[in-house]
This record gives structure tokens, sequence and C-alpha cells, in this order.
């Protein structure tokens, strides 16, 4: 028998792979995950920001009045808002800074997972440690401003919209920052804008100031659940508000999946 009447071994078939990974359940996988890991370390943070709206609502109260003034209710609904963007866009950008500065973005970009279930999962985790933060906020100021309470079930569509919004915003902060120092540097710059431009009342400021106020996407939130304390809210304005929001968290959402696929490659 020859060499050539060798008879040659069959070459298997290359395997088939695996499906890839849907992105409901690859979010709320990472949701799970995230919100595991945050829930402790989170916490005490969420304390802070709570803590930090609370006393800007006593200061405020020695100089705007209350009832039916409208700087009460820009007052209310700002300080209630800027828990979110405390939680949301701050810790968020300092999160995926330290992430990228670390390589943790490797761990990630590893999972067959798609990057929007990433970053939404993460946004996600953090936005809803903001929740009972800000019932909390805005029942006290409500109280203090003497302000109707009856509508403060607006605020379970603000905080989701708002979050996503301030959310995506971090996370892009975070994932285009070349350096972790200037992610915390951009999340810190963002929670001040949304503390100057959320808390004091728009009639009061410069009209260039206004035009930033306008810009940024908290202010579609607090201006949605500040028309919520009128004697007859006008919720045609109220849904327009929310739409807005939900449209910007859309947008900032998607800039932060591909700031995401940017940082990983």
């Amino acid at each position: 028998m020859t060499l050539l009447d060798t008879p040659v071994p069959a070459v298997a078939a290359p395997a088939e792979l695996a499906p890839a990974a849907r992105l409901l359940p690859s979010l709320a996988a990472v949701y799970r995950a995230q919100l595991a890991r945050a829930k402790v370390a989170r916490i005490p943070l969420l304390f802070v920001a709570t803590f930090q709206s609370l006393g800007i609502l006593v200061m405020m109260r020695g100089v705007v009045d209350g009832g039916g003034n409208p700087a009460a209710h820009a007052v209310v609904a700002g300080s209630a808002v800027l828990v979110v963007a405390f939680v949301a866009l701050n810790l968020l950008a300092q999160y995926f800074g330290r992430l990228r500065a670390t390589g943790g973005l490797d761990h990630y970009a590893t999972l067959p997972v798609p990057p929007a279930a990433v970053v939404l999962g993460a946004a996600g985790a953090y936005a809803s440690f903001t929740l009972p933060g800000t019932l909390v906020t805005a029942a006290v100021g409500a109280w203090l401003f003497d302000l109707p309470a009856r509508n403060l079930w607006v605020l379970l569509a603000v905080v989701p919209l708002a979050g996503a919004a301030l959310s995506g915003l971090g996370a892009a902060c975070g994932l285009l920052a070349r350096r972790q120092e200037i992610a915390t540097l951009l999340g810190q710059l963002g929670m001040s804008a949304a503390l100057l431009l959320g808390v004091l009342p728009a009639g009061n400021l410069p009209q260039p100031v206004q035009w930033l106020r306008d810009l940024l996407p908290s202010t579609y939130g607090v201006e949605a659940f500040a028309r919520t304390f009128e004697p007859a809210p006008d919720w045609a304005a109220v849904l327009g508000d929310l739409g807005v929001c939900a449209a910007v968290g859309l947008c900032s959402l998607t800039v932060a999946t591909w700031a995401y696929r940017r940082a990983t490659r």
C-alpha cells in the first residue's frame, strides 16, 4: 500500500457560532450585576446627594417666599432633580472614567452582550438609586414652601427620563475623557450646572444664561415637575417637557453607546 492510497480523514465542518445575545436579556443581566455591586457603595453617596439637596432647600427658603410663588416651584423641582444629577451624571462619569483608566472596560468588551446593554444597564442601575432621595427631597420641599404634594407621582416619570438623559451624558463624559481626572472634572461641572441652572428661578437669570439652561438635559425634567405645583397644571406642557426629556435621553444614550464602542476599540 503506497502513501497515495492512504485514506484522507474527513475534515470536520466548522462549528456554528452561538447566536448573539439579545439586547433585553443582556440589559437585564448587566442591570442586576451593577445593582448588586452598587447597592452597598452607593447608598452613602445617595444619602449625601439627598442631604445636599435638603440643605439647598433650607438655604433657599430664607430668600424665596413659599405658597404660589413660581420661584418656589423652581427651587423645589430643581432640588429634587439635583439628586438625579449628582448620581446619574457626576458618579456615572467618574465610574466610566475609572473603568477606562484602569482597563476595566476590557472585562465588559469580552462579554457577549451588545454595547448598548452595558451602557443602559449601568445607567439604569445608577438612576435607580435616585428615586427614594428625589421623593424625600420633593416632599420636604413641598412642606417647607407650602406647596401641594398631590402631584408628586409625576416624579415616577421625571426620574427615569431625566435620569436617562443625565446618565447618558455622564457615561459619555467618562468614556470620552482621556484621563480619569478629566472625567471627574466633567462630572463635577455637569452637576454644578444642574445646581446653578436648575435650582435658581429662570426669570432672574440673564438671557445668555437662560439659553445655556435650555441646553441642559435636566431642565425639562425640572420644568415638568415645577408645573405640577400650579393650582391648575397644564398637563399638555408637562407631557411636552417630558417628551423633550425623553428625546434628549435617547440621543445622549446613543452617544454614550458610540463612546463605549470607541473606548473598547
